[in-house]
């Protein structure tokens, strides 16, 4: 039987999350003018796992500029970081089919050449690549570890040590998002709104920070 706390959670949290990715996602994707089902649907993850991503750093900043006591484990930050873990590694595991199709390992390498580059790739393209590789390895232990069970376990020092993992995701996610935003050349709104997106973050990050020494 669901206990009364996973029943709040459900209808006020993972339900309103689900409809409001749903909805973000399934708007990008009839809106795109791609021809093909793998790229619109990977356009359309990458915006609202980015969001969700970043709202999970917004709380903490938020309640200390409230002047509210920061909790180790907040059912709204852990439930707002499971739908990112849903939607960003669903967005990775498309993302690898996109741009090469059935060889993503040249995601990483350079294609055999006599006269071109080899090894790991080394443009923008590899970056873009590798800091969404990383990002995607950090998002899925977090969203594993992210539960009651693993906090007991490991308890609250070493839970929360984990946890402050995301702060190097979402910089990976951020410097992944940028990057093909450049790349691929991006609508100016679009590039906006990733920008827009982690300067927020950081901004609120920063000042959070600054609170939290002050003993808020």
């Amino acid at each position: 039987m669901l206990t009364k706390r996973l029943r709040t959670r459900i209808y006020t949290h993972h339900l309103p999350l689900f409809l409001l990715a749903s909805a973000s996602t399934a708007a990008l994707y009839v809106t795109r003018p791609y021809r093909d089902v793998i790229t619109k649907l990977s356009f359309a993850t990458a915006y609202p796992a980015l969001v969700l991503l970043a709202a999970t750093l917004l709380i903490g900043p938020w309640n200390a500029f409230r002047k509210q006591r920061i909790p180790v484990s907040s059912d709204l930050r852990r439930d707002i970081g499971i739908w990112a873990g849903i939607v960003g590694i669903f967005h990775a595991v498309v993302g690898q089919n996109v741009h090469l199709r059935g060889r993503p390992w040249l995601y990483y390498v350079y294609e055999h050449s006599k006269h071109g580059p080899r090894g790991l790739r080394h443009d923008l393209f590899g970056f873009n690549n590798f800091t969404g590789l990383a990002a995607t390895i950090v998002l899925i232990v977090l969203f594993a570890t992210s539960n009651d069970w693993y906090l007991r376990r490991l308890g609250t020092r070493q839970w929360k040590k984990m946890q402050r993992w995301n702060y190097v995701c979402f910089a990976l996610t951020g410097a992944h998002a940028l990057g093909f935003q450049i790349m691929e050349r991006q609508a100016t709104p679009f590039f906006v709104i990733a920008l827009i997106c982690v300067a927020i973050t950081g901004v609120f990050q920063f000042f959070g920070f600054l609170l939290y020494r002050r003993g808020f």
